[in-house]
């Protein structure tokens, strides 16, 4: 009993993604469970005037799909658009995760967006900073697109690459290696993209960067800030969870056999970013010696009652940590790991019927965390991107919304 509550709910979340997919298989039987409910009715909500930048930008949204033939690997953008009048449709997005050892992707839910593909881009006000996006552990790129959309309305180009991976625990290591070449690759790819000719020219400024990722992508986002491996603090601390019976035993057992193969094959120094954003990002592997070399102004924001990724092993390590000069922690009470992915207006009829964490949350509703979210990550990318004073204002605002601990370190001026 110890062992299946050490492994926290991933393992649970995996078995239940399986029998998902099992059931979709099945005849007819399970045609039912397997199929989407109809679009949930929009709740209104007054706007918060403490989130001021959770309200969309200036800027209509665009989105562009760049392939594998295409590029080192396949990868979405959001722009800033010129126009909101094109004939396209706004796009409808897919919250997916990929499993049973295939490349192909099970969505959970749909939800709509604002982008519409392929139209003109606002060239007039760029070039504008990149944002790399990285997804968590086999979790489709469009399961963020609520905040990607988001962050382009303000005047940001967010590059989202598709990470080759199945959710499997056994590959966790290997993804510890890939990830982070996987953000150099999107990284030069854009930077050639955005010389005169070619398909990015005007619209994007690879030279001012941030790296923004959920839970594995999180640990992603803070390796590209430079976090270094420690393989002795991270056994150390598995020790300790082992003992304490603590849900991060999970990560121990899968990455433990194979820290020496991570540290070999990580030998490639990233580029310098100039802002990282880590949502419940993994970084117990790295210690606090290793996040002492993130440099870079830092946003972490998690929730306190994250079992598969833990607060204090993750957003609290992170903040505590890192010798950036500015630094904010969010904390989002009661907040569980998946708050941060994929709309749920339209779901899988199984996950009404199984509490999976997927599509609800112990303590908050989407709506709300979402708009948390997108108002610290915009403030915070704007402030460290743009120098937007109004942006740094508000990650000063020692009022706090509900349900929200805020802690800042300041570079002292």
């Amino acid at each position: 009993m110890n062992a299946v509550r050490r492994a926290g709910r991933w393992a649970v979340l995996y078995a239940t993604l399986v029998g998902i997919v099992m059931i979709g298989l099945a005849a007819h039987a399970g045609s039912y469970l397997f199929g989407f409910t109809q679009p949930s009715a929009t709740a209104s909500q007054d706007a918060d005037p403490m989130l001021s930048h959770a309200a969309p930008g200036r800027h209509p949204v665009g989105i562009r799909r760049i392939g594998p033939d295409d590029a080192p690997v396949a990868m979405t953008v959001w722009y800033p658009a010129s126009d909101s009048t094109d004939s396209e449709p706004a796009t409808r997005y897919s919250y997916s995760l990929t499993v049973l050892g295939t490349q192909t992707a099970t969505a959970l839910a749909t939800y709509p967006g604002v982008a519409r593909h392929g139209v003109e881009a606002d060239l007039a006000g760029g070039p504008y900073p990149l944002v790399v996006l990285s997804a968590g552990f086999a979790i489709s790129p469009a399961s963020y697109a609520w905040l990607a959309e988001h962050l382009a309305s303000h005047g940001l180009v967010v590059v989202a690459p598709q990470h080759a991976e199945t959710l499997d625990p056994s590959t966790l290591w290997r993804s510890a290696i890939d990830r982070p070449e996987v953000v150099a690759q999107t990284r030069a790819h854009v930077e050639t993209a955005a010389t005169p000719g070619g398909d990015l020219a005007g619209l994007v400024d690879p030279k001012t960067v941030a790296v923004v990722g959920h839970s594995y992508g999180g640990y992603t986002a803070l390796a590209a800030a430079g976090a270094q491996l420690d393989p002795d603090a991270f056994t150390s601390g598995c020790a300790t969870a082992r003992a304490d019976d603590d849900p991060i035993v999970f990560l121990c057992d899968a990455l433990q056999p194979h820290l020496d193969d991570i540290v070999v094959a990580r030998t490639t120094e990233p580029e310098p970013v100039d802002a990282v954003v880590s949502l419940a990002g993994d970084a117990a592997m790295f210690g606090e010696t290793g996040l002492a070399a993130v440099t870079a102004p830092l946003l972490v924001i998690g929730g306190t009652a994250d079992h598969d990724s833990p607060f204090d092993w993750t957003t609290r390590l992170a903040y505590e940590s890192a010798a950036s000069r500015h630094k904010v922690e969010v904390s989002l009470r009661g907040a569980g790991h998946f708050v941060f992915t994929g709309g749920c207006d339209r779901t899988r009829r199984i996950l009404r019927l199984v509490t999976t964490g997927f599509c609800d949350d112990p303590a908050w509703e989407r709506a709300k965390a979402r708009a948390v979210t997108q108002h610290y990550v915009a403030a915070f990318l704007l402030a460290e991107l743009t120098g937007a004073t109004a942006a740094r204002t508000a990650l000063t605002d020692p009022a706090e919304p509900s349900g929200v601990r805020l802690r800042s370190a300041e570079p002292s001026r």
